[in-house]
């Protein structure tokens, strides 16, 4: 695997998350008069600043944050599987939301202060996690909390590329870990796919290849015939334009559009500052599929593409960086095993 492009898949993705992220809930007509006739540009002010991100980042980290700690826990004996961690460090995440909730609230991530921000959170989310830390049972394949396919897997999966060197393990752990807040295959197969998609990025597959082996993943799947059907639709089309992303592919409120604008926008634009603009301009939800477009191009080209305007101003980059740092030290040949790492990362 590829450090660097696994660096950079979560760097563009929070970029493109706070691309979006002012013109959400946003139709294109209003989104020109605002910026102009080619729309949004670069960063914009909302929430206090430019550069500033969302819930999508902010679920991101807290999943990479579950898997650390998760594979930890695993290597001390203590779990068998991660997806307990994930499901914690979601808690930890909603904590950040609302100080109400129950979680653990050990590790060093929680305490960011930066992550203490209500960004939009999704509704599902919110009400999965809160029955979550109510004591009812974590949401599964076969126990359904609802019948959402909203966006709000997808858009923190893209973590889930480190975990295993299996595209069938990776796409499996993402759908499971998507399952705990969205129970319509819609919402978590499409984050089994966006995950297999950047495991195969990182290791240095072409995007069409890359997709061709989610492709190939996600058809053994229940429930897998609409993230498929719009899958190939995304990979067929050329020329998008804000209001074609909205004919062909609708607003990527739901985990199918999302993953399908922020493909077409990775493959048809002309370099990654043309294709984040290209996924973050439609009538929709802009900052995930910017966000989604972000986590596929950092995996398919490295740091190195990352524009360095928006590198300098995105929020948070420090914390993404360490994050990144700490994620490819524990499923490094030689995973720490130190006090101050068991203090950042508790195996419990």
């Amino acid at each position: 695997m590829d450090d660097d492009r696994f660096l950079a898949s979560l760097l563009l993705g929070a970029i493109g998350d706070a691309l979006g992220a002012p013109i959400e809930f946003l139709m294109m007509d209003t989104v020109r008069k605002l910026h102009g006739p080619d729309g949004l540009t670069t960063f914009a002010e909302e929430y206090g600043g430019r550069g500033k991100i969302t819930d999508d980042t902010q679920m991101t980290l807290f999943t990479l944050e579950g898997l650390i700690r998760g594979h930890h826990a695993m290597r001390a004996g203590d779990l068998a599987n991660p997806l307990p961690a994930i499901a914690q460090a979601y808690l930890r995440w909603l904590y950040t939301q609302d100080k109400r909730s129950e979680a653990t609230l050990d590790g060093w991530l929680v305490e960011v202060p930066g992550l203490h921000a209500a960004r939009a959170p999704g509704n599902t989310c919110l009400t999965a996690l809160r029955g979550l830390g109510n004591g009812k049972p974590v949401g599964t394949f076969t126990n359904r909390l609802n019948n959402s396919k909203g966006c709000g897997a997808v858009m923190r999966c893209a973590p889930f590329a480190i975990w295993s060197e299996d595209v069938t393990e990776v796409f499996t752990l993402a759908s499971a870990a998507g399952a705990i807040t969205h129970s319509h295959p819609s919402g978590y197969l499409s984050g089994g796919t966006l995950a297999v998609v950047v495991h195969r990025l990182v290791r240095g597959d072409a995007l069409d290849r890359a997709v061709a082996v989610a492709r190939a993943e996600l058809s053994t799947w229940d429930g897998h015939e609409e993230q498929l059907a719009i899958l190939d639709k995304a990979m067929a089309l050329t020329r998008p334009t804000p209001e074609s992303i909205a004919a062909d592919l609708g607003g990527g409120w739901v985990g199918e559009e999302a993953l399908a604008i922020a493909l077409l926008a990775a493959r048809t634009g002309d370099d990654p500052r043309d294709a984040l603009l290209l996924a973050a301009n439609h009538s929709g939800d802009t900052d995930s599929t910017a966000a989604i477009c972000g986590n596929i191009l950092g995996a398919a080209h490295g740091t190195a593409a990352i524009p360095t305007d928006w590198l300098a101003e995105v929020e948070l980059r420090d914390v993404i960086e360490r994050i990144a740092a700490d994620a490819l030290l524990e499923f490094g040949p030689m995973p720490p095993d130190t006090d101050d790492w068991r203090k950042r990362y508790p195996a419990t």
